[in-house]
């Protein structure tokens, strides 16, 4: 099966969650981290992103989010292409900055 830009995806995290209680930020705190032990990296504090090798492994990462997710707050997944994602513009401040390289696929095949 050949790679290319519009197989591979890209997962995106976006959550507002509650950290009014001691639970509610356990909640938080353990949601954020679970994602880190999924393979997600953290974007800004409230998005997180994940490169997927394919749409099939793109629904497993979901499946499992889905089960993480804490019992309040707003959770957001967004699903883009490979394609899609190297149109983005990051700034810090005025300055444009580098893409990110994207992750290194070993093919067995």
């Amino acid at each position: 099966m050949e790679l290319n830009g519009y197989r591979i995806m890209w997962l995106f995290v976006f959550f507002d969650l509650p950290t009014d209680t001691a639970k509610d930020r356990k909640n938080a705190s353990g949601f954020r981290k679970n994602l880190l032990k999924d393979g997600f990296t953290m974007m800004q504090y409230s998005v997180y992103m994940r490169h997927c090798a394919s749409s099939e492994s793109a629904d497993a990462h979901e499946k499992r989010i889905k089960k993480l997710l804490p019992p309040f707050g707003k959770v957001s997944i967004l699903r883009i292409t490979d394609k899609q994602f190297g149109n983005i513009m990051n700034f810090w401040g005025r300055a444009a900055q580098p893409k990110e390289p994207q992750p290194i696929q070993l093919e067995l095949f």
